[in-house]
């Protein structure tokens, strides 16, 4: 009687409890999403009636609206908002259920009256769920910290490093004479639930004898950091890039008007918005860095969004930040009380924090960040920005590319948020793009630069040289 390998054999015995423990780990992912399916639905209608009572005009969930109805009634103002942010685009045969059963027992009373009821002039914030402490709420004071400001105008919060002698030696004394020529301007745009600390806290602090002749500009997004963050607003990829021009397009930066030009450098969600101000302002734009970008493959383009929102928040339970990225991304209600629980109280928890870890300087800028948005702000963001604006990111790659614009991306092999074989379809895209990828090694979304910030910056400036370079020095070093 023949007997099997005993490599063979060793397969066989080890490939059903392999299979076991992939399909109990599945179905614990569809219990543990079913739950959360309803308590979606029913923290739906725990939130219109508490917004009706406390609101003057609340703000409408996206659990009883349509997109095809906002399309059909001839909605300008809907283009480029994401089809995921409608239950629709969503879609759960358990939560569907729920609110099915639920709107026919209570009814429709609770409802919280449509959106297009508040001003749309006017923005307004904080709501009662968000936090109304003095930092999250500087911004409708007028100017704030690092020419931030806000109030109606819609400023954003923007870190500027100016230029500054260089230094050789730090036990020499600091030479009195700067750099004789005009410096060059980067603009830093960070990523989802992050804020301009990214920069200012790490590259910004740590190039000073790199980046020294260079101005450098880091802004807190639209609805993130110290910036505005209104409860009327959409967060689609053109209000982002608006704000921008209207906070560094005026005195004293005014890198929009003139002959204003300036490098780009962006990490993740930030990624897109950068692609969009350069195709936008082909002309001003030196060069693009792009850190871990969320790229797809032009051929998923017809459900552009539906493919982000399943590849960046797929519904798994681990890693634990693939599982945080799914239940703040498919679930509204339960994202809301979230943050809730934690953007709203996030004085106490910084408190608490501190004090757990005994450092009395305050907390790591990267969990402070984690709290400076509002739901409303987050939520939007994230489906018009990284899911909706998926499906733009061809046509501002295009035009970036007829532009002649030098491109380079760097992603961390590790990376578990963004996928590294985005930077790859990208290359795809840009053939002639300056492309890092699995150079990184051990490196993640975030190690990708916090750890060797340094070395960034030395990287970014010899791409800056080699995207200000004549075309024969450009193809002298194009290997590089």
């Amino acid at each position: 009687m023949a007997t099997l390998p005993s490599a063979s054999r060793w397969s066989s015995s080890t490939a059903w409890p392999r299979r076991a423990a992939g399909a109990a780990s599945t179905a614990l992912a569809a219990a543990v999403f079913a739950v959360l399916d309803v308590a979606d639905a029913l923290l739906c209608f725990v939130y219109a009636l508490l917004d009706g009572i406390l609101e003057d005009s609340p703000v409408r969930c996206y659990c009883h609206r349509s997109y095809d109805d906002q399309v059909d009634g001839g909605d300008h103002e809907h283009e480029e908002v994401s089809g995921t942010l409608y239950a629709r685009g969503r879609r759960s045969a358990v939560r569907d259920a729920i609110l099915y059963l639920l709107r026919h027992v209570v009814g429709r009373r609770g409802r919280a009256p449509p959106d297009e009821t508040v001003a749309p002039c006017k923005w307004r914030s904080p709501r009662w769920s968000d936090c109304a402490c003095k930092s999250c709420v500087a911004w409708r004071g007028g100017e704030g910290e690092g020419g931030g400001g806000g109030g109606e105008g819609g400023r954003l919060h923007v870190v500027v490093k100016e230029p500054q002698p260089y230094r050789k030696d730090a036990g020499r004394k600091q030479s009195e004479t700067t750099t004789t020529r005009d410096p060059e301007n980067a603009i830093f745009v960070h990523g989802f639930t992050s804020s301009s600390s990214f920069w200012a806290e790490t590259v910004f602090r740590e190039s000073s004898s790199v980046l020294h002749d260079y101005r450098l500009f880091a802004v807190d997004l639209l609805g993130f950091g110290r910036s505005p963050k209104p409860a009327n607003c959409k967060y689609r990829v053109r209000d982002h890039v608006e704000a921008i021009e209207r906070s560094l397009g005026e005195p004293p930066q005014s890198l929009m008007s003139g002959s204003g030009s300036f490098h780009l450098v962006a990490h993740s969600m930030g990624c897109i918005i950068a692609l969009a101000l350069a195709a936008k302002h082909p002309t001003r734009v030196k060069s693009i860095t792009l850190v871990a970008p969320p790229y797809f493959l032009a051929c998923e383009q017809k459900q552009a969004s539906q493919v982000a929102l399943n590849r960046l928040a797929e519904k798994k339970l681990w890693p634990p930040l693939l599982f945080g990225s799914a239940v703040m991304s498919w679930y509204e209600h339960v994202g809301r009380t979230v943050c809730l629980v934690v953007c709203k109280n996030h004085l106490l928890w910084e408190w608490l924090f501190s004090l757990f870890t005994g450092n009395n300087t305050g907390v790591d800028f990267r969990v402070r960040d984690l709290t400076k948005h509002t739901h409303h702000s987050a939520w939007h963001t994230m489906h018009n920005v990284i899911c909706g604006g998926a499906a733009l990111q061809d046509t501002n790659l295009e035009a970036v590319a007829a532009a002649g614009i030098p491109v380079q991306a760097v992603h961390g092999a590790d990376d578990q948020v963004v996928p590294v074989e985005c930077s790859r379809h990208l290359k795809a895209k840009l053939p002639r793009a300056k492309l890092r990828v699995n150079v990184m090694d051990r490196r993640d979304h975030a190690t990708v630069v916090l750890g060797r910030e340094r070395d960034f910056a030395e990287e970014l400036k010899a791409f800056w040289v080699w995207g200000s370079a004549t075309p024969s020095t450009k193809r002298r070093f194009r290997g590089c």
